[in-house]
């Protein structure tokens, strides 16, 4: 259906999901690359949808948690080179907010929150997204 003849790169959306305690919602990813590693809920953009539905729909496969997606609010583009090791990918990054409970499912092993202060070493280059969302917005929730 689609053809072009240079190469192109893949694109991905992934969510840092906070709680009013600013605690982040982490994956452990069941699948290669990176096995058995924390990372944030996320994944491939389907054809269909903007980056915002894949998204929204990212965090509800491997977490169980619906956010409208009028909700997300950009964290950043990522595009370094080597981010992924199947291939050239560029990822936009999205803060949320909830206090569901969250469910593993889909491509996730497990999923549970963490202390911002005590993250464990994540995949990809999602501590790198992690340090912006804190630029950003982990100021909102010192203040409550």
């Amino acid at each position: 259906m689609y053809s072009y003849e240079y190469p192109r790169p893949m694109l991905t959306a992934d969510c840092v999901v906070a709680d009013k305690s600013g605690r982040l919602l982490l994956i452990k990813r069941k699948n290669d690359p990176y096995k058995g590693f924390w990372a944030l809920p996320g994944g491939f953009m389907e054809m269909y949808e903007t980056i915002e539905q894949c998204a929204v729909r990212e965090l509800k496969e491997e977490t169980g948690i619906t956010v409208p997606v009028e909700s997300i609010r950009m964290v950043g583009v990522y595009s370094e080179v080597d981010r992924d090791p199947r291939g050239r990918c560029v990822t936009v990054a999205f803060a949320a907010d909830t206090d569901d409970a969250a469910e593993a499912g889909d491509d996730a092993a497990e999923a549970r929150w963490f202390d911002v202060e005590a993250l464990p070493p994540m995949a990809f280059d999602h501590e790198k997204i992690v340090a912006d969302w804190e630029k950003i917005y982990r100021r909102k929730y010192d203040k409550e």
